[in-house]
């Protein structure tokens, strides 16, 4: 019998609640929440990627590659699929598997191999697919083959749990009709760098070494057409809304926000399995949280320390409090000579600016100019930035740049005695791309050596700003900059400021998609930089100040 609904490959690691709204007919009016620009931005990038590679690929493989129409309709797309597989037909682009009415599944694949008596699906992703390091079986982009795949000494797979998934369906469409070869269940993954296919053994231990990949997808589709058939034919919900990651991005957030809202849930102040372990001991509301003695508990549903954080974030919560201090005193550290630092990445393709905003403390007050008549730099905004569209060369000229001037600095603070101090607000991406940028320039002018950068970002002179706030503030609504920067009274000149719209700006500034550069787009996303360090140096000025302890203290909770 077949299903009463169809699931692509995304849906297993869908959000069941959107799934159930995804499938639920009385939903077909309900308005949604616009697209992300961001969001749609990447699906964009990652299409002409595919497409770039497909062209790429067609070209070396000649007449044994053959491509579906992407114009066609879903329906047409799969017979011309199944009909090239018949036939026999090398490498398949742009695959649609004929849908499996009875066991629920459609979806489509970049690229289908041939392997033996059937074939071997392989994703295009624009995301990278691998590290260095050893372990990874990959074979070169122009034989995009299992038969030619080898151990790869240079690389490792990256763990990406959604892509083997995504593979375990195709498999799965694969086998329904008839089309799956013989021996190990096998995927491919093409990522960012476009150099090799990284294989992968779907029958092999998961990311969570627990279970086959094979097997972590069907128990997870199971219970996800579970969800879909339930809603599609008005049976009892199985998923009901709760607040995860995912929310953020998702259509169907105004609708769930509302009922949630309405209902004081407690996801809406943990997340993810803590919220699943409350309600089992019978927590279901914010209320109920903040009423806990975390001392009542023989054995706590979290640990509890994190039990403890968790009900003070509903006390808070409920009395609409932003901020609440955890110590009596707010403390972070300070230098003679102070940067903030902020960098503007392109997705994985490189970081394009590198931001710096010198001050010197003592002239916050009536100091002299001491320090920097003796050092001869001037203070304020500098951005040391490449528009050349990424990758390329010319962001290693724009990071040496950077680091030259910032490594001088550090120096002649220390040869005078004085504190240096720098200061980023989450210094994994800056630490991701300083540590980058030294690995793959090295040797190109002005890079400096690996040790140097990292004998920097584990020294004292590198104060993560974030990790400041969060370990003296419980912060009901996040810690990011944007949600912690007006508390110190700071906030953004361009009303559209943020990480995913910087991603379309950055896109005009360098004429990415064809067009002249916008010289107007580079004057903003500068601006922008230059807003992020200054609302960084807030907060750090307001935690240093007095009215920091306008703050209600947590013992006051």
């Amino acid at each position: 019998m077949d299903s009463e609904v169809l699931l692509d490959g995304g849906v297993v690691t869908r959000c069941r609640r959107r799934v159930h709204l995804d499938n639920d007919p009385s939903m077909i009016d309900t308005e949604q929440a616009p697209p992300d620009p961001g969001v749609e931005q990447r699906i964009a990038d990652a299409t002409e990627y595919r497409r770039q590679l497909a062209c790429r690929l067609g070209r070396a493989l000649g007449s044994e590659w053959t491509e579906i129409p992407r114009e066609a309709d879903e329906r047409s797309k799969e017979e011309a699929t199944l009909a090239a597989m018949r036939a026999g037909t090398a490498y398949i682009s742009g695959a649609r598997l004929p849908r499996d009415g009875r066991g629920g599944r459609q979806g489509a694949v970049e690229l289908l191999v041939r392997s033996g008596a059937g074939y071997v699906p392989v994703l295009v992703v624009r995301h990278k697919v691998a590290d260095s390091g050893k372990g990874a079986r990959t074979s070169p982009i122009t034989e995009p083959r299992p038969e030619s795949a080898g151990h790869d000494p240079k690389r490792k797979p990256r763990p990406h749990s959604r892509d083997q998934l995504r593979l375990a369906h195709a498999v799965r469409l694969l086998q329904a009709c008839g089309m799956q070869p013989g021996g190990r269940l096998l995927g491919g993954t093409i990522g960012s760098d476009g150099e090799v296919v990284v294989w992968h053994d779907l029958e092999s231990r998961t990311w969570s070494g627990e279970r086959s990949v094979l097997e972590e997808y069907d128990e997870r589709f199971a219970d996800r057409l579970a969800v879909a058939e339930a809603a599609a034919t008005g049976g009892e919900a199985l998923a009901q809304p709760t607040r995860i990651t995912e929310c953020k991005g998702c259509p169907w957030w105004p609708v769930c926000e509302s009922q949630l809202r309405s209902a004081h849930d407690v996801s809406l102040v943990v997340r993810g399995d803590d919220a699943v372990r409350l309600r089992r001991v019978g927590v279901t509301k914010v209320d109920e949280l903040a009423a806990l003695n975390v001392a009542e508990f023989a054995e706590p549903p979290l640990p509890a320390k994190r039990l403890g954080e968790s009900v003070l974030l509903a006390r808070a919560w409920l009395r609409g409090l932003s901020l609440v201090r955890r110590v009596p005193e707010v403390d972070i550290s300070r230098g003679d000579v102070e940067v903030d630092v902020d960098m503007e990445s392109y997705s994985d393709s490189g970081a394009y600016l590198w931001g710096a905003l010198l001050t010197y403390p003592e002239e916050e007050g009536p100091g002299s100019r001491g320090t920097a008549e003796a050092l001869g730099v001037e203070p304020g905004y500098r951005g040391f930035v490449t528009w050349d569209p990424l990758p390329s060369d010319d962001e290693a000229r724009s990071f040496a740049e950077f680091w030259a001037w910032f490594s001088a600095l550090r120096r002649a603070t220390h040869e005078r005695g004085l504190v240096f101090r720098a200061y980023c607000y989450n210094e994994l991406a800056e630490n991701r791309w300083m540590l980058s940028s030294a690995e793959r320039f090295a040797g190109k002018p002005g890079i400096p050596p690996v040790e140097e950068v990292r004998e920097f970002v584990s020294s004292t002179d590198w104060v993560d700003v974030f990790a400041v706030v969060r370990d003296q503030f419980i912060c009901p609504n996040g810690k990011g900059l944007k949600m912690i920067a007006p508390n110190a009274g700071f906030s953004w000149r361009d009303s559209e400021a943020g990480g995913e719209n910087s991603m379309r700006w950055y896109r005009d500034a360098v004429g990415f998609d064809g067009g002249e550069p916008d010289v107007a787009q580079r004057e903003r996303l500068l601006e922008y930089n230059e807003d992020d360090v200054r609302a960084t140096l807030a907060i750090r000025r307001w935690m240093s100040s007095g009215a920091v302890l306008d703050v209600p203290y947590v013992e006051d909770l």
